[in-house]
């Protein structure tokens, strides 16, 4: 399947990543601001993350998986099964 090129920042198909990653959090037990504090930043990286104002890169996908307890494959791997059914 070839992807039409867009800004995915403002598509369905990354919602549903972030949709996944609140839902991640939500059952760690943290808060946004709990969550920040163990990724050493400001409540606000966090904030802006989930509501979609910031893009959430690779690497710091690693990081924040690895911070509540997920692994980042099996957590990457149910995003892509979500998007492409």
């Amino acid at each position: 399947m070839i992807w039409p090129v867009k800004d995915s920042l403002y598509s369905p198909e990354y919602k549903k990543v972030l949709v996944r990653l609140i839902e991640l959090r939500a059952q760690a037990g943290l808060s946004q601001r709990d969550l920040a504090k163990k990724l050493k930043r400001e409540h606000s990286f966090v904030w802006r993350i989930e509501t979609g104002r910031r893009r959430l890169d690779i690497v710091e996908f690693l990081w924040l998986c690895q911070t509540i307890g997920q692994d980042a494959v099996a957590v990457y791997r149910k995003i892509v099964q979500d998007i492409t059914r």
